[in-house]
């Protein structure tokens, strides 16, 4: 999945919409990042909201601004969601889910997670985007 985000940013694109209901699995066994209907940056609508509010990046939440970062940050919750099988803030209302996100307020971290996996999901989902990894 990583090897096909860097494709993606590395054509200066940017997918905008990345959760888990646009990961596929091929019956090799490989993956693939689907629906990339929203990755055009010169649409000129590009500052408009597009994805699914608990894998969204503060600065999206806040003024529509899409970066290579704001996808970094959905990749952290989906990380996420991988080592716990439930999805980022599955236990908080969605009228909340935007102000906790803005707040800096992240799921709840269960025990027993590799270090060097939680390192890099928690700076995924870092509230300044400058703040995460490339």
């Amino acid at each position: 999945i990583s090897t096909a985000l860097y494709r993606i940013h590395r054509s200066n694109l940017v997918h905008r919409d990345l959760h888990p209901g646009n990961i596929l699995q091929k019956f090799d066994g490989s993956w693939r990042i689907s629906d990339l209907g929203f990755c055009d940056l010169s649409r000129k609508e590009k500052n408009h909201f597009y994805g699914n509010l608990p894998y969204c990046a503060p600065e999206v939440i806040n003024n529509g601004e899409y970066t290579i970062k704001s996808d970094i940050y959905s990749i952290g919750m989906l990380m996420y969601e991988v080592v716990t099988g439930m999805p980022p803030f599955y236990d908080q209302r969605h009228e909340n889910l935007a102000i906790n996100i803005l707040c800096g307020i992240r799921p709840t971290i269960p025990k027993g997670i590799p270090e060097s996996y939680l390192q890099l999901m928690c700076n995924c989902w870092k509230s300044n985007p400058e703040d995460r990894p490339s």
